[in-house]
């Protein structure tokens, strides 16, 4: 390549990242995935607009599947523990058992109901089978829903994607060379799930022991290492010819819940790069699509879609929570909030890569079917968690912050906001009885920013901004949601309180019970 070619192609990539991050607002406000903004940017630099060739899906594959494990890291170190901890369980089984049911459902109704065969109606139900992580991550981070759904849609998307991949691989290898061996492919798909997680937990506790260690003389090179350790976890899992994305995935959700230094700032840079690798994947994934041949995959593509959505999904969700307790409303919201993005695209790139007989054509169904349901679920989650009135359960959220002293003391910064219906609204802030240190540093009403004292009253609309040390978010986050929801004499019964002596335990759940303001008010952080 010429000097003069790579100034253009770097002129390009960085215009094209310009316009998408200009875009991204907008699509955010309305509850789009910032996906269909770098898939439509990668259409129209493609042959159907400025005419640049890229066909490849065999480099597609390779470098979707690199992209895809970025966004993981990302998601993985800026995914809270806490958050995600108490659904592990009923996560894990949507990601495994939900997926084989997903992928029985769609091949049987795409074979019998849309006249598949069903060498491509089963790679179809694999291909679509998971969620994908970056679309999930950017919608619902967005809407505010109980930590209890939040929690199982993040975990699920981040684990699910492993389990699918080694699906699609082995039915693409198996139609390729004609021969199964059904013990065989069970005990690939064993070693790939349990040694990649092996390798995560190792490369994730032992990387987070490293860094804690280490002394590097310039902060910048700490965000680095651990997305590097990250990376590695991806790479010595697929030598390893084990899964790299779910040892992507759980290494970096280890090393970003673990005690390092510079969290935030390891936090930022994390995001930053899983942005430039989304940006990178979607453009990519654009550029692959041929504006000749989607057409005819438009109506099949809905068809299809409208299978996943409205029955195998919704069966795969009920099947897996039996056995937990989640609500009617919740499993039809996490039915409905299954984003398909990313993941089925690149999943699609597998058989295409290996030149079987209707590859292209599967592709084009799953581009069309990603677009077309992006646009319908996604700006509807919120109107659909509203009809469920599961919408607003949710007030605290995340600041995306960075600040040297939020390192030192190991403290988050959370903005958390009162919505009309709040029992929060008329409370003063001593009221609220936060576990020490923790402080309601300011508030912002009508725009403006104020410095509370004690005897500031809350009004709906406010918007307080809490520091906490991260041992404490979770309790900070359980005291305030109990208090929106039942108000000032809510029961002080929370994980602060659990380790305290029992003579001063007593002492406060006493005080609380006797709503003795004055005598809570001394052990409040404000």
């Amino acid at each position: 390549m010429s000097l003069s070619m790579l100034y253009l192609v770097i002129l390009v990539a960085a215009a094209t990242a310009l316009v998408a991050v200009a875009v991204v607002r907008a699509t955010h406000r309305l509850g789009l995935p910032a996906l269909l903004v770098f898939l439509g940017i990668g259409l129209l630099l493609g042959e159907g607009g400025l005419g640049i060739e890229f066909d490849d899906m065999a480099a597609a594959q390779t470098l979707g599947t690199l992209a895809l494990a970025i966004i993981l890291i990302d998601g993985g170190l800026s995914t809270r523990f806490s958050t995600i901890r108490d659904q592990l369980r009923p996560a894990s089984v949507l990601a495994t058992v939900g997926v084989g049911v997903s992928v029985a459902v769609t091949t049987l109704a795409t074979h019998f109901v849309l006249g598949f065969n069903w060498q491509i109606a089963l790679l179809l139900g694999a291909v679509v089978a998971s969620t994908d992580a970056a679309a999930i991550f950017s919608v619902l981070r967005g809407v505010s829903l109980p930590r209890k759904v939040s929690g199982v849609l993040e975990a699920e998307s981040g684990l699910n994607d492993a389990p699918a991949f080694i699906l699609v691989a082995t039915f693409a290898s198996t139609a390729a060379t004609g021969q199964s061996d059904g013990w065989a492919v069970l005990g690939l798909i064993v070693w790939q799930l349990v040694i990649g997680a092996a390798i995560g937990f190792a490369v994730g506790f032992g990387g987070a022991a490293l860094v804690r260690h280490l002394a590097l003389p310039v902060a910048g090179l700490y965000p680095l290492t651990v997305f590097s350790l990250g990376l590695s976890a991806f790479a010595l899992a697929g030598v390893s010819n084990a899964s790299g994305i779910l040892a992507a995935y759980i290494a970096a959700l280890i090393l970003g819940n673990s005690s390092l230094p510079h969290r935030a700032a390891t936090a930022s840079f994390g995001v930053g790069f899983g942005w430039v690798a989304q940006v990178g994947l979607f453009t990519m994934l654009g550029l692959l699509a041929s504006p000749t041949s989607l057409p005819a995959a438009i109506l099949p593509g809905i068809a299809v879609g409208l299978i996943l959505t409205l029955l195998a999904r919704p069966l795969s969700v009920f099947i897996c929570l039996l056995p937990f307790r989640f609500s009617l409303p919740e499993q039809v919201l996490i039915s409905w909030a299954g984003l398909r993005g990313a993941v089925p695209i690149v999943l699609a790139t597998i058989p295409a890569a290996a030149h079987l007989s209707g590859a292209g054509y599967l592709w084009d169904i799953v581009f069309v079917l990603v677009v077309v349901f992006t646009l319908v679920q996604g700006p509807t989650l919120p109107w659909v968690a509203k009809r469920l009135t599961l919408s607003g359960k949710r007030h605290v959220r995340d600041l995306d912050m960075e600040a040297a002293p939020l390192d030192t003391i190991d403290g988050e910064v959370l903005s958390v906001a009162v919505p009309p219906g709040s029992q929060l609204s008329g409370m003063h802030l001593f009221e609220l009885r936060l576990p020490e240190p923790t402080a309601v540093v300011g508030v912002v009403r009508e725009g403006v920013l104020t410095r509370p004292n004690a005897d500031f009253r809350i009004k709906v609309d406010d918007e307080m901004l809490v520091i906490t040390p991260g041992r404490l978010r979770e309790t900070v986050e359980d005291r305030l949601e109990a208090l929106s929801q039942g108000g000032r004499l809510t029961r002080w019964h929370l994980g602060v309180e659990k380790s305290a002596p029992p003579a001063r335990r007593r002492f406060w759940q006493r005080a609380d019970r006797n709503g003795d303001q004055d005598t809570a008010s001394n052990r409040n952080g404000v």
